[in-house]
């Protein structure tokens, strides 16, 4: 239940959910349910829910009260509008979800709207589902594609994706040494069992592999089977989307430079086991983690190895096939990252406490588990948080992304709650007053001391607090002096007092002041026409190519119209400095030819069309900005818009929505203020 407490408590909860305000006044002024409150419930359910405070005015970021004269009136008319299946196609709200709230001597009416689940989505307006179902994108509510709608509408449907029969699919379809290597794990397990007498059809029939259709009378392969154990090129023609790869990175960074790589190249079979067999046999290799005694026995499988198995069996049975995101697993020195496409069918926040399970490919975790690969349904994640805490690492965030495709993903960092060493540089900034904060005020105080800039969401990650608690721990800290606010809203950040945050000087030195190196923001020069998710920065094949496009760095010297000072960039161009996570999109003029051209590809609609749907131009924008900073004004030239309505109609919206990071918090506006997508935060 939203505890509204004051009219502040509404700048609490716009940073912390989605959350609309609207009037309700009706054309009487004694109170009326506004159209638009549809869209929004249909937007709220098909997402991740929200709040919709009735009888507020919204101006330019500014919350007025206005109150409702009838509210059981509007009451009325939004449970009677509610079972009206003509009006929309379920009902999610009880009478609990409607609060009748006094602030200021005004009536307000605040509706929680919950996340629909997979039985009830897609919930939409009218009795058709198509053009009528609404997403939250951006703060706003936006139409879903029908290939999107169609897609909900077989989750709905379907409680496994996986077991259906593939028609023209045989035996030889699959690799025989995958299922020989299959098998041979399962004998090694069950040596007595009677499966391991059958030949490989009827063995595949009982893992589910291969399957009758009594009621069509029908049998085949099964995708499962296909999935688990086919070629790379057979999988494709079934799912034209199946993508796997896994990428070691170097460096504790967002990069897509590599040092190791599986996908799918052709040089082996291309299915899941083979690569699940790959792939946590690279995870685990040079693991960092003591093993322990049980028993007077050394246990070389900890549990971060445990961990480790169920997280990569966990991406893959999870995994929507049909969908366009890759799954993608990334190592890195720092964490390890998952990425599967789909949206969870449990919510996160369910996921974590374990208990509900709801797989969507319900055989291939069975197909695991014979393997001894696996949890029992519902417990995996809970096992996975255990795993990070037992080493007293920073609990795993788990997430979803609408954007650029539905996707989920799984980041789990090896780094301390509370570092002895952060401790110390904080008892000696605060003094006494530290150790008198309670252990989340300390452990949000540690992140932002660790990490430079922390989050709403990254607190609600650490601590298990609701949004609310949340918002209130920041703005108490900020209150005391402990923290600095930065970017009110969605997308505020927070930082230590005095934490040195970089400015455009510090990284661009006296040329941050030079227009003429970078372009005006008052004016758009003639050749700009037109106006107006990492890791898992994107699917794999976002600026992919070889290992060694973006290796290394040169020191660049400038040219005659540049500032006289030496300037480092990568082989791609792009400028790179030690005040910032990642490198620095400056200028196109630096970049590479062959870097140049893949991000124009990316930018090739906005390019094209002077005239292009927000959602589309924000899309681009979010996919120019993956893995690096760009300036506004090569972000401005890459989509050939202007320079001002480029930030002040989507940049400035993607930064409050908190898709976009500013590079300088302290400087939002400046002409040399750069961005990098949030989806960057994944490994």
């Amino acid at each position: 239940m939203i505890d509204l407490r004051s009219p502040a408590d509404l700048e609490l909860l716009r940073e912390s959910i989605d959350l609309e305000c609207k009037l309700a006044a009706g054309r009487d002024g004694k109170g009326a349910l506004p159209e638009d409150f549809w869209p929004t419930y249909s937007a709220f359910a098909n997402t991740g829910g929200g709040v919709v405070v009735l009888g507020v005015r919204e101006k330019k970021g500014q919350f007025h009260l206005e109150g409702i004269a009838n509210p059981a009136k509007v009451r009325k008319e939004l449970f009677d509008n509610l079972n009206n299946r003509k009006q929309v196609s379920a009902n999610l709200l009880s009478d609990a979800s409607v609060q009748e709230v006094e602030l200021d001597g005004r009536t307000l009416l605040v509706v929680e709207i919950p996340r629909a689940n997979r039985k009830q989505r897609p919930v939409h307006l009218t009795p058709n589902p198509f053009g009528h179902t609404y997403r939250r994108l951006n703060e706003g509510d936006r139409v879903l594609p029908d290939e999107e709608v169609k897609r909900m509408l077989a989750e709905q449907v379907e409680d496994s994706r996986d077991d259906r029969i593939l028609k023209g699919y045989h035996l030889d379809d699959l690799c025989e040494e995958t299922l020989r290597a299959y098998r041979q794990v399962f004998a090694n397990r069950e040596p007595a069992h009677p499966w391991n007498a059958l030949d490989d059809q009827e063995f595949l029939r009982q893992i589910g592999g291969w399957r009758r259709d009594r009621e069509t009378d029908t049998a085949g392969l099964t995708l499962a089977g296909l999935l688990m154990f086919g070629w790379m090129s057979t999988i494709q023609e079934a799912l034209p989307n199946y993508m796997l790869d896994y990428q070691e990175r170097p460096e504790a960074r967002t990069e897509l430079r590599w040092v190791d790589r599986v996908t799918l190249d052709g040089k082996w079979s291309g299915n899941l086991y083979d690569f699940y067999r790959k792939v946590y046999l690279k995870l685990t290799a040079d693991l960092k983690v003591p093993f322990k005694l049980e028993k007077g026995e050394r246990q070389d499988e900890t549990p971060v190895h445990v961990a480790l198995r169920e997280a990569l069996a966990n991406v893959l049975v999870h995994a929507d096939y049909s969908d366009r995101a890759s799954v993608l697993v990334v190592k890195r020195p720092d964490m390890f990252g998952f990425r599967n496409p789909g949206l969870m069918r449990v919510p996160p926040e369910v996921a974590i406490h374990g208990g509900e399970h709801d797989c969507r490919n319900r055989t291939l975790h069975k197909m695991f588990r014979f393997v001894g690969v696996g949890e029992q349904a519902g417990s995996g994640i809970p096992k996975i948080y255990a795993g990070w805490k037992d080493q007293h690492w920073r609990a795993p965030a788990l997430f979803e992304r609408n954007e650029p495709y539905s996707q989920t993903l799984l980041e789990l960092r090896m780094v301390d709650l509370l570092p002895d060493e952060v401790l110390a540089a904080l008892r000696l900034q605060f003094g006494p007053a530290f150790d008198q904060l309670s252990h989340d005020e300390r452990l949000t105080l540690a992140a932002a001391a660790s990490e430079r800039t922390i989050s709403h969401a990254r607190i609600m990650e650490m601590t298990g607090m609701q949004s609310m608690e949340a918002s209130r721990l920041l703005q108490g800290l900020v209150r005391a002096g402990l923290l600095e606010s930065h970017n009110p809203g969605r997308g505020a950040v927070y930082c230590l007092p005095g934490a040195a945050l970089p400015t455009p000087e510090d990284v661009f030195g006296s040329s941050a002041h030079l227009p003429e190196r970078f372009g005006q923001l008052d004016g758009s020069p003639a050749h700009l026409a037109g106006s107006s998710s990492a890791y898992l920065a994107g699917s794999s094949t976002h600026l992919a190519g070889s290992s060694t496009h973006l290796a290394g760095s040169s020191t660049h010297l400038p040219d005659d119209n540049e500032v006289s000072e030496w300037v480092e960039r990568d082989e791609a161009g792009r400028r790179l400095t030690t005040l910032l996570d990642a490198p620095v999109i400056d200028s196109l003029s630096h970049l590479s030819d062959a870097y140049k051209a893949q991000l124009e590809a990316l930018a090739e609609a906005p390019r094209r069309k002077g005239k292009l749907d927000a959602d589309e131009l924000r899309a681009a924008i979010l996919a120019l900005c993956k893995g690096h900073y760009v300036a506004g004004t090569s972000l401005a030239e890459l989509l050939r818009r202007n320079p001002n309505a480029l930030r002040q109609q989507h940049l400035k919206q993607l930064v409050q929505a908190g898709r976009l990071r500013l590079a300088f918090p302290t400087a939002p506006t400046h002409q040399m203020q750069a961005y990098r997508s949030t989806e960057d935060e994944q490994p």
